[in-house]
């Protein structure tokens, strides 16, 4: 530790932090977008949707059998790939080049978290006693009303403390988007090392900024769950 060059360190905190904003990004819009796939292929799955169940069935098979790097890859120079297919195919003239990689990455992040939440939420889903949803219907609710004033609020409220567990993981999981050249926290560390050769330093600077941010959103997490649960208090 003695060899350590804590000035470096101290005066590049903020060189590297300037990578928070595309890290919460990826993992905010992800979690948004992956949130509302999850709860789709999950009432899919549930109600054995014809069509959409086993094509929910696949997704969730695919996404949660290969790794996040190579879906990464596949998403960054597939996409592109795709579009230029659809250009000469029918004729548009779509830029793809204007695109920025970002938007890619909110894509295939989104496609990853959706797979693990949608099983999150049909497990929550199913933990809810079946009466309450005949409790709906005597009163002449729809399955859609059942679903979403009473079932679902409280699968919600279980969903919760793993849902948070989800969030921290992504963003610790978008550290990967630099290997798209995405200037995320990680890739804001591996420029500055790369330029002095500190490594050691940048690298902890780095760990240092995410262990500060999980631990504000563990916290933040902690206190929503808190009042989701006042009820039963």
């Amino acid at each position: 530790m003695r060899g350590l060059d804590w000035d470096f360190m101290l005066e590049n905190l903020l060189t590297i932090a300037k990578g928070i904003s595309y890290t919460m990004e990826i993992a905010v819009v992800s979690i948004i977008f992956g949130g509302v796939l999850g709860l789709v292929t999950a009432l899919a799955r549930m109600y054995r949707t014809p069509v959409l169940s086993q094509i929910s069935s696949v997704y969730i098979a695919i996404i949660r059998g290969t790794p996040l790097m190579v879906q990464i890859l596949v998403v960054y120079y597939g996409i592109p790939r795709f579009l230029q297919w659809v250009n000469a195919e029918y004729g548009t003239n779509m830029d793809i080049n204007s695109i920025p990689a970002i938007y890619f990455m909110y894509f295939c992040f989104s496609l990853y978290i959706g797979s693990y939440l949608s099983e999150l939420l049909r497990g929550c889903i199913a933990s809810v006693d079946s009466g309450q949803l005949e409790a709906c219907y005597s009163i002449g609710m729809t399955t859609a009303q059942g679903m979403t004033r009473v079932v679902l609020p409280q699968a919600l409220v279980s969903a919760l403390p793993n849902f948070g567990n989800n969030f921290i993981g992504l963003i610790k999981d978008a550290s990967l988007a630099f290997t798209v050249s995405i200037p995320e926290i990680l890739g804001q560390a591996k420029i500055l090392a790369g330029r002095t050769s500190k490594f050691l330093e940048a690298y902890l600077d780095a760990a240092i900024i995410y262990f500060i941010i999980c631990f504000i959103s563990q916290q933040i997490l902690r206190i929503l769950e808190k009042k989701s649960r006042r009820h039963e208090r």
